[in-house]
């Protein structure tokens, strides 16, 4: 089992969960965050920081996709280690429906 993040975390992008992280599997996109599921080591200790609930175990039906955004995203994107302030509109874009096709962006983040 690993732990994966989901669309929830698109524009919402809160960083609660990368200072928890003992083994610093965070990865940070344009726009969202991913784990790197070869890294991540199943503590589950960032999953109950994220406060749009966008951290899920792997073992969850239907998150077959999630488990290969991040595995290829982690590959690519920055590491990210430290807690960044989340953006100004996050709140607008919290709960709302169908934000990967609507706002997912390949480009990586800053990272630490």
């Amino acid at each position: 089992m690993t732990y994966i993040v989901d669309d929830k975390c698109i524009k919402c992008k809160h960083t609660d969960c990368v200072e928890v992280c003992p083994v610093d599997c965070f990865y940070e996109g344009e726009n969202m965050l991913v784990i790197d599921p070869d890294e991540c080591i199943d503590c589950g200790v960032c999953e109950p920081e994220c406060p749009v609930e966008a951290i899920k175990p792997d073992t969850e039906p239907g998150l077959e996709q999630w488990l290969k955004v991040n595995a290829e995203y982690a590959a690519v994107w920055p590491n990210i280690t430290i807690k960044k302030d989340a953006p100004e509109d996050a709140k607008k874009f919290d709960g709302e429906e169908g934000k990967f096709e609507k706002y997912f962006s390949e480009k990586p983040g800053e990272g630490d």
